[in-house]
């Protein structure tokens, strides 16, 4: 199944550069601080970008309104009488100016000056300067016959100024009226307005930072309160103990999307795009969780088939969160791996045993020796010693025939196991294989293994005997293991070789569904009967072909 391919949390990431690294006060903060801080970051920004969208607005509002009232006072001035006989003298009048400036007062403007056609003032309101050239630059178009409004410098500072051409009776230009506001009446217009609005500014700004404080407070709770820091480490371990698994693990959303895979997951289940759809990677699974809604619940050892392989699964649903109506994860192996970790695991148990029967069986003959011994009875202490001898002899000489040293290895402990038990345990006498069986060692010691050891826990320690045969024809081998018990129990007889059937409990049930396995994949078969009052399981193997399966060696059969 393709995956992601992003680089692994758990390594170190590349550092920000410096101009993108949060501030060291930041990076000290939890995210809840961060999200705070970061959003008055950045709604101060955009209020200060809003403050110079607006202030250059009202700037230029500002000068339209006061360039529209420049040109409408310098229009009156033009037409006065007096002033266009003054513009046409083209020399100083006092009273004209007197005139002039009075009017300036009732308008409210910085200044009003009258020009003659050489651009001469004519009234001003400094008296000093009348007599000399309008500054500017900017009376080309008046003297031209049109209306402006313009922004220059004259011998008072910048201002907004409306100029109107002076005209004579015939049409004629015979000067200019300019009216104008210096600048700072300009930006104080802007700073009333700016004021007007600071208000909202401040209430904007205590919405925000009233919103980000609950954003991150809410976030927090959405991410079990862990800092993102925390967060990442927890990914890059999960990343790290799924790659690890060796065993398969799929996480599965509600909709029945696959949405997470390991490794092992993504060898067993090809390649698929995740998300994909589970009944795409695995309909067998699809079809027992759906529907994904309750009541779902917790299985295990589920046996399942995946592209034509037996597979162990387990299931653990996921609650539904806000996101998602559930889900849940599967963690899968292959069937044959698991039988095979069950053998070992049955073989080390039944070593342990044998072991520890060993160990208890010579001790009490040594005790018996050493009592014998110190009764100075040696004639009696020598004839338990060869009883001894002769019962290892006779025991040596039905297996003499057995050429699998493993197999006669397992039988030995068992009668050291059975005598610790008291029980009657005995190697039939015929019994024989050749050595061209040692390729399936492994599969004989796991069926006589757990068919021996399950005729000893049905005999309940209770006295009784435990016979085994061994043989071989040109069909194949034949194995039976007989015990006097009560036999099977009626109510697990039909399910006896399927996982988990047992009448012991919780947890047992798996032995006879491993041979049974081990057997089949050989092609040989397992069954049980009553003969005589006994209870008899018959284990019949082909005989192994050159080239084919070898237990212990090449994989599992």
């Amino acid at each position: 199944m393709t995956r992601s391919k992003l680089p692994p949390l758990s390594s170190p990431a590349a550092p920000l550069p410096a101009l993108f690294r949060p501030p060291a006060f930041l990076r000290r903060q939890g995210i809840q601080g961060r999200l705070v801080w970061l959003h008055l970051l950045v709604l101060c920004a955009m209020t200060a970008l809003l403050v110079l969208v607006q202030t250059w607005q009202l700037y230029g509002e500002a000068r339209d309104r006061i360039g529209e009232r420049a040109i409408t006072t310098s229009r009156i001035v033009a037409r006065l009488p007096s002033v266009v006989q003054g513009a046409e003298a083209g020399v100083q009048n006092p009273a004209l100016n007197l005139q002039v400036n009075q009017i300036r007062a009732q308008a409210e403007a910085d200044f009003i000056v009258v020009g003659n056609r050489a651009g001469i003032r004519l009234a001003h309101p400094l008296a000093d300067r009348l007599g000399q050239p309008m500054e500017g630059g900017d009376n080309v178009e008046p003297f031209a016959g049109r209306e402006i409004v313009s922004v220059a410098r004259g011998s008072l500072g910048v201002s907004v100024r409306g100029k109107v051409p002076v005209k004579n009776a015939a049409g004629t230009v015979v000067g200019v009226v300019s009216t104008g506001y210096l600048m700072p009446a300009a930006w104080h217009l802007v700073v009333g307005a700016l004021v007007s609005l600071t208000p909202w500014f401040v209430l904007a700004l205590a919405l925000g930072t009233f919103g980000a404080i609950l954003v991150a407070q809410r976030l927090r709770a959405d991410i079990l309160n862990l800092e993102p820091e925390q967060i990442a480490a927890l990914v890059g371990q999960q990343r790290a103990v799924l790659a690890a698994l060796r065993e398969g693990v799929i996480a599965v959303n509600g909709q029945g999307q696959v949405t997470l895979v390991n490794n092992r997951a993504a060898e067993m289940l090809g390649s698929h795009p995740t998300p994909a759809p589970l009944a795409r990677c695995w309909p067998e699974l699809a079809a027992l969780t759906q529907p994904l809604q309750p009541p779902l619940t917790r299985q295990q050892n589920l046996e399942l088939m995946l592209n034509g392989q037996p597979i162990l699964v387990n299931i653990e649903p996921l609650g539904p969160s806000q996101t998602d109506s559930g889900g849940f994860v599967a963690g899968f192996r292959d069937r044959a791996e698991a039988l095979a970790l069950a053998d070992e695991l049955t073989h080390a148990r039944g070593f342990v045993d044998v072991l520890r029967a060993q160990t208890h069986e010579y001790q009490n003959r040594l005790h018996v020796l050493s009592g014998l011994l110190q009764l100075d009875r040696p004639a009696e202490a020598l004839q338990v010693l060869n009883a001894e001898i002769a019962q290892g002899t006779q025991f040596r000489q039905l297996l003499r025939d057995v050429q699998v040293p493993r197999l006669v290895a397992l039988l030995a402990g068992k009668r050291e196991r059975a005598q610790e038990l008291g029980i009657d345990f005995q190697v039939a006498e015929g019994s024989s294989l050749s050595a061209l069986w040692e390729r399936h060692a492994d599969t004989l010691v796991t069926a006589v293994g757990n068919l021996t050891e399950n005729a000893f826990e049905a005999l309940a320690g209770q006295p009784g005997t435990v016979t085994v045969l061994i043989g071989e024809d040109p069909e194949g081998a034949q194995v039976e293991v007989e015990d006097s018990g009560p036999g099977v129990a009626a109510g697990v007889a039909p399910r006896l070789f399927v996982r988990g059937a047992s009448s012991k409990g919780e947890g047992r049930g798996y032995g006879l569904a491993g041979v049974l396995g081990r057997v089949q994949a050989l092609g040989g078969q397992i069954k049980h009967t009553r003969r005589g009052g006994h209870t008899v399981f018959q284990v019949s193997l082909p005989v192994p072909h050159l080239g084919g399966p070898v237990d212990g060696a090449g994989g599992q059969p």
